[in-house]
């Protein structure tokens, strides 16, 4: 089971990543040991998830949300 994510840093921006452990990933990106982008700005709360199959549909998912505006995630979260 792979998952991708998006979290919401301190700062109000929007991450997006992907995982097989999505607890294990977060608790990573709160200690200040995830993503790059997310270490200086943790901590992170979790706003949205979604299960896929694959490793190559999650890494597919992530990529197209992050070409999303964040209007476009902000939708997504909220549904």
């Amino acid at each position: 089971m792979y998952y991708v994510y998006i979290v919401e840093c301190k700062d109000g921006s929007l991450y997006t990543g992907w995982t097989m452990d999505i607890e294990t990933r977060l608790a990573k990106h709160n200690q200040g040991k995830g993503a790059k982008y997310t270490r200086a700005r943790f901590p992170v709360v979790l706003r949205y998830s979604e299960v896929l199959g694959s490793k190559s549909e999650a890494m597919r998912r992530e990529y197209a949300i992050k070409r999303m505006s964040r209007e476009e995630k902000q939708m997504l979260i909220l549904f």
